[in-house]
């Protein structure tokens, strides 16, 4: 989970409440998506551009926190902020008290998913139900995902994360007694991952918007980071106990302590103290939040755009349980010791990866495109890799640059949202990221079957550079800007500019409509 802590205030909405968000406007009027795009994308806004108020803004000029553009209030401008400590959101009380519980939580989760995965294995011998079970728990997300969203921005985030995360635990409690009696069957496997992924679909928008409800704007990015830091900590340590109980006690020790673990981050909750959370007004019951959402998003191309491409990236370049365990048996010829080894060393490369992403004082597109870059050619790389220790060589840097990706598409999309539809929005993300994985899954597992693993690898390396590719140039024209490659000593070597010096805003308008 994520918290925010207590800020000055929230940042000004990039569109207010109960609108569809930008779309064309009439010459001379600005756009929060075509602002915010230019903004992050490392671009000063054109010479002669104008804000919504009419005023007319010089080269390098932002629209002033407050104006108000022909839709409602301006975006907040996205200006660089000082780089923070590693660690600065941890000051925070409410946020020590989340990420501690969190830090036990997720331990037990790695857990669970190890042991989950061990038993089914042992009751049915095959492969195919272990990816059954991975698919149930994903598929809630992608069938219901959006309603989650409605549900956290109508209700208090807290109390929502009380209710799902007691209910998390239960179910790691229920599959522990099933399986401590001797009674657990393939098919109780198989509700309980069903279950778990239903409380998830409120769980997950719950937690990404409650964010910054502990820490503020301020901080939000920094807590994101530390959040992954936070959850890529457990992945080193949950397998490696989950291996030590399943050897010595069986699996059903696992669930039991996975279940348990859940009381940290609910003491957590509770100890709170909810004077110095940041308040966000909750959305009131109406019809047509759900489409109210979507039309939100569909309008701001500085949102739409990084979560398709998230969307890709995580259906088609973050399989590898697929691939790894494809390289380890039909490639290098290995046992599960290396299997383990490859996931340590992704894990550690994502460890380093949310620390340095915690130091960043910003979080722009240009660098969730770049980082998207180079995560598929990491992939193809490693996927012709001609011997062993290149191969692992290879997996701590793709974990690294796809935590990147992660962290820096959630915190970008996160402080581009009005915090009144941070709830829809943060589900449509986790949606689109996670949902992916049933649809994405059974194709690279084919693929990879059919043409072996290295060819599996590549084809998810290649749609991730694709995606990345495509994308990229979509915003940048969006944002009426084109790429600027300068080789001299002491300048920026690559960065955005005007794509037409001197050009308005109005004529960069015309190109919103096809993001």
């Amino acid at each position: 989970m994520a918290a925010p802590a207590a800020a000055p205030a929230a940042a000004a909405p990039a569109a207010p409440s109960g609108t569809a968000g930008p779309g064309p406007a009439a010459a001379g009027t600005d756009t929060a998506g075509t602002a915010a795009v230019n903004s992050s994308l490392g671009a000063p806004a054109a010479t002669g551009a104008r804000a919504s108020s009419g005023a007319h803004a010089s080269s390098g000029a932002r629209v002033a926190p407050g104006a108000r553009t022909a839709n409602g209030p301006a975006a907040a401008p996205r200006t660089e902020t000082p780089r923070k400590g590693t660690f600065s959101s941890l000051r925070i009380r409410n946020y020590r008290l989340f990420a501690t519980g969190q830090m036990v939580s997720n331990t037990g989760t790695w857990m669970q998913r190890i042991a989950q995965d061990w038993l089914v294995l042992s009751l049915t011998g095959s492969s195919a139900a272990v990816g059954i079970t991975t698919a149930l728990q994903f598929l809630p997300m992608l069938l219901f995902g959006l309603y989650g969203g409605v549900i956290a921005d109508r209700f208090a985030k807290r109390k929502l994360l009380l209710l799902t995360q007691s209910a998390m635990g239960l179910t790691g409690l229920a599959l522990a007694a099933l399986t401590l009696t001797g009674h657990v069957q393939v098919w109780h496997v198989y509700l309980v991952a069903f279950l778990l992924g239903l409380v998830t679909v409120v769980d997950n928008p719950a937690r990404q918007a409650f964010v910054s409800e502990m820490v503020g704007q301020d901080e939000l990015r920094n807590a994101v980071s530390l959040n992954s830091a936070n959850f890529q900590s457990a992945r080193l340590i949950g397998p490696a106990v989950a291996g030590v109980l399943i050897t010595a006690f069986g699996s059903g020790w696992a669930f039991l302590l996975n279940g348990l673990s859940f009381v940290a981050p609910v003491a957590g909750l509770l100890m709170m103290r909810t004077a110095e959370l940041h308040k966000v007004d909750r959305v009131p019951r109406s019809k047509g939040q759900l489409r109210e959402g979507l039309r939100y998003v569909s309008g701001r191309p500085d949102l739409i755009w990084p979560i398709v491409l998230v969307g890709f990236i995580g259906t088609f370049g973050f399989n590898f349980p697929i691939w790894l365990t494809a390289f380890v048996y039909h490639v290098f010829h290995q046992g599960a010791g290396t299997y383990a080894l490859f996931n340590g060393l992704m894990a550690a490369g994502s460890l380093i990866g949310a620390l340095l992403a915690a130091r960043r004082g910003s979080s722009r597109l240009r660098l969730l495109v770049g980082a998207a870059l180079l995560f598929g050619l990491l992939e193809v790389t490693a996927a012709l890799a001609p011997s062993f220790w290149v191969f692992a060589a290879l997996l701590a840097p793709i974990g690294m640059v796809g935590l990147t990706i992660n962290v820096t598409a959630n915190s970008s999309v996160q402080m581009a949202t009005d915090p009144l539809m941070r709830g829809r929005v943060m589900s449509l993300f986790m949606m689109v990221f996670m949902g992916g994985t049933p649809l994405g899954a059974p194709i690279v597992g084919w693929v990879t079957d059919a043409f072996g693993a290295r060819i599996g690898f590549l084809a998810g390396g290649l749609i991730s550079m694709a995606a990345a590719a495509l994308i990229g140039l979509i915003l940048a024209r969006v944002g009426g800007l084109r790429l600027k490659i300068d080789l001299r000593p002491g300048h920026p070597h690559v960065r955005f500019v005007p794509r037409v010096p001197g050009s308005t805003r109005s004529e960069e308008q015309e190109l919103a409509p096809a993001a």
